[in-house]
């Protein structure tokens, strides 16, 4: 199995910066993928970054300009710098991750972390 493990979130003011992070463990044979999900309450779950093994990178609009994501291959972390924040980017940040892993066979799976809180406020 696979276990992603988040963390990084706090509480940080307008401006601020936070660095989250997501280290991928278990039965682990490549990963092709791995990105940050964020769900505010009432809200949809949206994606906010997403980049591949190959390091292609998507960001979703209100954050291109201000979050980066990178992948460490060697040690199966993604990391997702988090400059200029607003009160609007509160929310609960899920890291994702699409791996290929081995049971009778190697297949390809989708795991999630179970969520890291940041909460941007004054």
């Amino acid at each position: 199995q696979v276990q992603l493990v988040e963390s990084g979130g706090g509480l940080v003011q307008p401006g601020g910066s936070l660095r989250l992070s997501c280290a991928a463990s278990g039965r682990i044979v490549s990963i092709n993928a791995m990105g940050w999900y964020r769900q505010a309450p009432g809200n949809q779950r949206e994606l906010v970054a997403h980049i591949t093994s190959g390091g292609n990178t998507a960001y979703e609009d209100s954050a291109k300009d201000r979050f980066t994501i990178s992948m460490d291959n060697a040690k199966n972390t993604v990391h997702l710098q988090m400059n200029s924040l607003k009160p609007e980017d509160t929310a609960v940040y899920y890291c994702d991750a699409t791996i290929i892993t081995q049971g009778i066979g190697r297949y390809e799976a989708h795991y999630w972390g179970q969520g890291t809180q940041v909460t941007v406020s004054s």
